[in-house]
């Protein structure tokens, strides 16, 4: 964990109101797990608390961030341009572990979203250990879908729209009955991380990212503790083995 000004690459909408920010700087070097975070500042000095987004996707010297507008710290970030400085505290967080996997067992990637953005990442990481990979990926409409073409290259994609407008209609929870994996992971709302729990409770392998707002980042001020108060999602998590957690 460190603070470092990070550098604005680019900084692109590529959904309704959904945002890709590309950042460079030296703490890329340190990102080495899918499902971490970074806890970022905003330069409004009347936003104190800083803003936890997830890494969707980790290069050789950039990270991606993908962020969804829903307050007056993530529309500061939209007017972010290339070459502004962002004053990052990262990376954070327990990330999802892999050792367990073996080569091409079936793995289910779940999340809806803006909780679609980590598994981005982790899905990279599963594919380059030749696991197979189904992704269900749940959206509002097809307005909100992103990086479905990027997903495409990495395995088996079933979208799941709540209008219908693409995909299947429904919740992801439509789509559960058509895959039989080793290992699930999952990101997204409550809802949706309680009905993977619950669906695959057979299976050890299961693990959800909690998405939680959070204060200091670094599991000191216990702004975030799960609904049991037993964890603090920024530092015991996010990532959790179903049974670890009451979501």
């Amino acid at each position: 964990m460190q603070i470092e000004w990070l550098e604005v690459v680019t900084n692109k909408e590529v959904a309704h109101n959904i945002f890709e920010l590309t950042l460079k700087g030296k703490m890329v070097s340190n990102m080495n797990r899918s499902g971490q975070f970074l806890h970022i500042k905003m330069k409004d000095p009347s936003l104190v608390l800083r803003r936890p987004i997830s890494i969707a996707s980790i290069d050789d010297e950039t990270c991606t961030l993908l962020y969804r507008v829903v307050g007056k710290g993530t529309l500061e970030m939209t007017e972010w341009q290339p070459g502004d400085l962002v004053d990052t505290l990262g990376p954070l967080g327990n990330g999802f572990h892999l050792d367990f996997l073996k080569r091409e067992e079936e793995v289910c990637i779940i999340g809806g979203g803006i909780g679609v953005a980590p598994l981005y990442e982790l899905g990279k990481e599963v594919h380059a250990r030749g696991n197979k990979i189904t992704f269900i990926l749940g959206f509002a409409n097809a307005d909100d879908i992103y990086y479905l073409e990027e997903f495409k290259q990495l395995g088996a994609v079933i979208v799941c729209t709540d209008d219908g407008s693409a995909g299947l209609k429904g919740h992801v929870g439509v789509a559960l009955d058509q895959v039989n994996p080793t290992a699930v992971f999952a990101c997204g709302p409550t809802p949706l991380l309680q009905l993977v729990q619950s669906h695959f409770s057979h299976l050890e392998h299961v693990y959800l990212s909690l998405e939680e707002r959070m204060a200091c980042g670094i599991g000191a001020c216990y702004g975030c503790d799960t609904k049991d108060k037993k964890k603090r999602v920024c530092s015991d998590g996010p990532v959790f083995q179903k049974d670890e957690v009451m979501v």
